[in-house]
């Protein structure tokens, strides 16, 4: 799901960020109800287009899954699939279902409900951490620092616009686009590649699995931009419809949100309305630390 479907309504002057993402994050759970579920419950993040923006209930599926397993087994991989659309203005009810606990591997499948219905299907993975081969993708050289790009709060300023407010004060990531966003202007070369900066706003606590989490959350923020940079789109082109049909991501060594990471992003193939893109996190010392998958609706008037 993306923050750029459906109709706008001005919203209350919204909380500080970094507290919304960890109040996200922080999930209830019915003092141990469950049936053959393990049952949590967690809050929306308001939006403008009052759509539950799918980073979010990603990593809300992640942190309930991470709470029924033990701790030392850390998220791996997870598979998930949206299924409805989800209503801002509702909290979600997240059901755990424990497939297997082995000697290394636990499995866990989430779905994520409002109304009585699956908005999200995912099977998540969690693994003892262990030692054994080891190589991984190489970072990217020429890539410009984080701090000589511009911020979207600065992009946007200019905008007065419910999601323009949404996206440049509102949002838990700082996000930096290497090449020129694609919020307004289509851009200048189609080209099916894309990359930004991220990090969180402010620090987070040192919990490992809320970083994952968090990581999970800001992994859906860019991932269908190559799409759009191969054909000359903006997401503000008139009559567009884009939505996230399903995400897949790999944890591959530890990460944290609150310091700058690069995600390099590009699209292999678009077809029948829907494109793939695929995307590689690094750290800033160059280690990749995640690999991402997911394919989208676009259509186009």
């Amino acid at each position: 799901m993306t923050e750029t479907n459906a109709g706008l309504e001005v919203e209350a002057p919204a909380e500080d960020p970094m507290d919304v993402l960890i109040g996200l994050l922080d999930l209830g759970d019915f003092d141990g109800a469950r049936t053959n579920e393990d049952i949590f419950l967690g809050p929306s993040q308001k939006q403008p287009r009052h759509r539950v923006f799918g980073g979010q209930v990603l990593a809300q599926s992640m942190m309930a899954g991470m709470r029924t397993v033990e701790p030392d087994r850390v998220a791996h991989s997870m598979h998930g699939y949206f299924l409805r659309p989800g209503d801002a203005n509702k909290p979600i009810t997240f059901g755990v279902e424990r497939l297997r606990d082995g000697r290394s591997f636990s499995a866990r499948r989430v779905h994520a409900y409002q109304d009585g219905a699956p908005i999200l299907s995912m099977i998540a993975s969690f693994q003892v951490e262990d030692t054994g081969l080891d190589h991984q993708a190489t970072m990217p050289e020429g890539i410009p620092d984080p701090e000589s790009l511009p911020s979207t709060a600065e992009l946007l300023s200019q905008f007065d616009h419910p999601m323009a407010r949404h996206m440049s004060s509102e949002r838990p990531f700082d996000v930096r686009h290497i090449d020129p966003a694609l919020y307004v202007s289509p851009p200048t070369q189609h080209v099916a590649s894309n990359a930004v900066w991220m990090k969180t706003m402010g620090p987070l606590p040192d919990d490992p699995n809320l970083h994952r989490a968090a990581l999970a959350y800001a992994s859906d923020y860019t991932l269908l931009e190559p799409i759009l940079r191969a054909h000359g789109l903006a997401w503000m082109t008139p009559g567009m419809s884009v939505a996230s049909l399903d995400h897949a991501m790999w944890w591959h060594r530890p990460v944290r949100v609150d310091e700058w990471m690069l995600y390099v992003q590009e699209s292999p193939s678009a077809q029948g309305a829907r494109g793939l893109a695929t995307g590689r996190i690094f750290n800033r010392d160059g280690l990749h630390v995640a690999t991402v998958a997911q394919e989208g609706m676009v259509r186009i008037p």
